[in-house]
């Protein structure tokens, strides 16, 4: 069985593309870390996330844990989910124009072993005027999202170009995770396509 230490509804939905067989099991963390390198940056809070999940519930022989953590940067900068509209409409302006990097960092704990990967992805902004902001900050869509836009909503209407895997900017690579769990020994039932 997977079991899934998030909360995030959107990758209860992607996860649900590899496999119907895992269980979901928030767990709280401690996310106040800080590496200049983004990769590095969610890598080391999907371990965190991952150590935090086992010492609160251990795995059984069978099960497997997946924890991940998604964040925006810009210019050296993480952007986080807003706190305020007005920090969501400060940060979609400084999105404005220009590329943003979305990295994931993804941990998987299984038969006593916690290993991770990252995914990096670059974001261009259309060049947005302030009644554009205004109005995709007031659906409150950017509220709950790292870097305040969705691009799985209508924060896609922003996007002018992306580089690289989209369901990372979701929030949860999919393909790459199904890859690292086939080579972790992770048995995918019910959705297994092998």
């Amino acid at each position: 069985m997977l079991i899934l230490a998030s909360q995030s509804p959107r990758r209860r939905e992607l996860l649900g593309h590899i496999t119907d067989n895992f269980t979901v099991r928030p767990t709280g963390c401690d996310e106040a870390l800080f590496c200049p390198d983004p990769e590095e940056h969610v890598r080391q809070l999907a371990l965190r996330k991952a150590r935090v999940a086992l010492e609160h519930a251990p795995l059984d022989e069978a099960d497997a844990l997946i924890t991940a953590d998604t964040v925006v940067f810009l210019d050296g900068d993480i952007l986080e989910k807003p706190g305020t509209p007005e920090e969501a409409f400060s940060m979609l302006r400084r999105l404005s124009g220009r590329e943003n990097t979305v990295c994931t960092g993804v941990a998987v704990a299984f038969r006593g072993e916690i290993r991770a990967f990252t995914c990096r992805t670059r974001v261009l902004f259309y060049d947005l005027t302030d009644g554009e902001i205004a109005d995709y900050v007031a659906t409150g869509e950017p509220m709950d999202k790292a870097g305040a836009y969705a691009i799985q909503g209508r924060g896609a209407f922003l996007v002018k170009e992306i580089h690289g895997d989209y369901f990372n900017v979701v929030g949860l690579p999919i393909a790459p995770l199904e890859r690292f769990l086939r080579e972790m020994g992770v048995p995918l039932k019910g959705g297994d396509r092998t």
